[in-house]
């Protein structure tokens, strides 16, 4: 009962002659690889501030964008590391082998965990944050936050373990639809402020 239910989630097991075929594409890959620095994008300003707000009040506005200067000189250096570590490691190369054969062990196993850390804390924190906006926008889910949240992960979960090619599409699709709404949002704040000025 169990096996039958393992497969119909997760699917059958690949054989190693079938891995090649999980390969995702530049279209697909690039949402997947690219969801930490977008789930950052959903949630960060506004947890910023609720820190900031607190402690040194309406100047922490300034200090935000202090700071998101410097993340986003942050995220400009992970580019640029990114695209050395494709040049050098074609074949691909995750940061455990990357630090392992340029630092040793240690170090190859510290970035390891550390991402293997990153991983688990943007699940939680992305998915606590995305309930949380919708339980915002329909106030009668709030007392069900934490089963949605469980299910959710769940979810993302399942979707891993079919296979890269699938949960690229299926994890995918929503990262475009936030990049597309986020342009959307950003042009039309834009005209807006260009036609009537900036609100008082």
């Amino acid at each position: 009962m169990l096996a039958k239910i393992k497969r119909f989630l997760i699917g059958r097991p690949l054989f190693n002659d079938q891995l090649s075929g999980e390969k995702y594409s530049v279209f697909w890959g690039l949402p997947i690889l690219a969801s930490d620095a977008v789930s950052s994008v959903a949630y960060a300003g506004e947890q910023m501030l609720l820190v900031l707000i607190p402690v040194i009040g309406l100047a922490s506005y300034g200090y935000g964008i202090i700071i998101s200067a410097c993340i986003l000189g942050l995220l400009l250096i992970l580019m640029f590391s990114y695209r050395q570590t494709i040049d050098n490691y074609p074949n691909g190369g995750g940061a455990y082998i990357v630090a392992k054969e340029n630092l040793g062990v240690l170090p190859g196993v510290a970035a390891g965990a550390a991402l293997a850390v990153d991983y688990v804390l943007t699940v939680a924190v992305s998915i606590s944050s995305g309930v949380e906006q919708i339980a915002s926008a329909f106030p009668e889910l709030l007392p069900y936050s934490v089963p949605i949240s469980v299910f959710l992960a769940l979810l993302l979960m399942v979707g891993n373990l079919r296979g890269i090619r699938e949960s690229s599409k299926i994890f995918g699709l929503p990262s475009y639809i936030f990049i597309i709404l986020m342009v959307f949002l950003l042009g039309t704040g834009f005209i807006k402020a260009a036609v009537t000025g900036p609100p008082p």
